[in-house]
Parts: C-alpha cells; sequence; structure tokens
C-alpha cells in the first residue's frame, strides 16, 4: 500500500471512539480502524523504515489486567520504528525519541555521563538545540536531587530525570492528510536524532532481564 496521508476519519474514529471505548462500538467501526488507521499507519512506517529502522506496531488493545481503568482499547495508534516513536489520535499526529522508560542500570549509567564535564556539556548543548527547534524535551523525573549529587549541581535538572525523551505534538495540519507527512515525521525525527544518539552512546539498552 502506497502511502497517501492520515485521513480525517482516523481523527473522527478516535474522537468517536473516546466517547464510546466498548467493545460493541469497535467491532461496528471495525473496518474504518483497519482501513483509516491501520493501514495508512503501515503504510507510513512502510515509507519510513529503511531511513530509520525496523518497525513495531503497537497493539490496539490495552492490558487492563492491573489497571484501574477497564476500557479495553487505545485511544492512538502508535509506531515505533528504529526507536523513534509516532501515533495518530483524536488530536492528531504526535512524534517523538528519546529514551521514554529507563531500567535501573540505564539511569545508573545516565547520571554518570551526565556527571561528567564533557559529556553532560555536549547534552546540554544538545538539549538545547532540539528545543531551539520547537520541540520539547523532558520525561518521567524525581522531584527532589537524585541521591549522591549535590542539589547545586550545575547539570540538576537534566540529573533528575529518569526518562529523556524530546517530542511534538502536531496536531492535524492540512499535510497530515497528504503524502508529505511521511517527510514531516522524517525531518522531525532527523532534528530530534542528536538527543537520541547522545543517549545511545552514553546509556544503551538495559542489561537486566525483562520481566
Amino acid at each position: 500500500m502506497t502511502f497517501a496521508g492520515i485521513p480525517v476519519e482516523a481523527l473522527d474514529f478516535y474522537e468517536d471512539l473516546e466517547n464510546d471505548n466498548t467493545k460493541s462500538f469497535w467491532t461496528a467501526h471495525k473496518d474504518t480502524y483497519e482501513r483509516c488507521v491501520r493501514d495508512p499507519m503501515r503504510a507510513l512506517a512502510d515509507e519510513l523504515t529503511t531511513e530509520f529502522g525496523d518497525i513495531r506496531f503497537f497493539r490496539p488493545y490495552r492490558d487492563v489486567r492491573f489497571a484501574r481503568d477497564k476500557t479495553p482499547y487505545k485511544t492512538q495508534q502508535g509506531v515505533s520504528i528504529g526507536g523513534h516513536y509516532v501515533h495518530v489520535s483524536a488530536a492528531g499526529l504526535f512524534v517523538a525519541t528519546g529514551y521514554y522508560q529507563m531500567a535501573a542500570d540505564q539511569v545508573g549509567r545516565y547520571r554518570v555521563a551526565v556527571d561528567d564535564e564533557r559529556r553532560g556539556a555536549a547534552l546540554e548543548t544538545v538539549v538545547a538545540g532540539v528545543r531551539s527547534r520547537g520541540y520539547v524535551v523532558g520525561g518521567d523525573a524525581l522531584k527532589t536531587r537524585p541521591r549522591g549529587y549535590d542539589a547545586g549541581h550545575p547539570r540538576i535538572e537534566l540529573l533528575r530525570q529518569k526518562a529523556l525523551v524530546a517530542w511534538q505534538d502536531v496536531g492535524a495540519p492540512e499535510w497530515l492528510h497528504t503524502s508529505s507527512a511521511a517527510q514531516r515525521v522524517a525531518a522531525a525525527w532527523r532534528d530530534m536524532a542528536p538527543l537520541k544518539a547522545w543517549l545511545d552512546d552514553h546509556v544503551g539498552p538495559s542489561d537486566q532481564p525483562r520481566r
């Protein structure tokens, strides 16, 4: 399937799902999901995989086993491509990259790198550059200083991070519904790539076994 944009019907589908997140609604509108959400997002991923890497297409079903919220369906369709992320929802397009969740060993390596003058200063430069292009940089963080680090550390805000991600809520501009959306997503990931590159170089994947 050739990527031709994300249809308006995809956003409408998720707006309706937010109002009626039930199996009966999903069953009645499964064709809309497949035609207007699933297939265009797969086509988008196929177009981007050569440059960015392997595709992970997220399931539309929520894991509600241990959740208070028992609604069965996710209200966005996400795709990860080589560690970069994009999803579509009722609000439109969202793009991101970075380390959304870091295991304990990753957090340890991250803080050692941030504490190091050369590597920490390089991250400050990267973060400033990504933000100057209009992206948000943040993620899950401690409310206080991490143990073993002084509150007056020059990079204390970065040291508090337990995750580090760059993202942008793109919304629903007209180009979203055209084939140029693929180039727009690619351009955003290239803008944010220095952050992921720093994390890949100085943190890397977790060595801990998956649960």
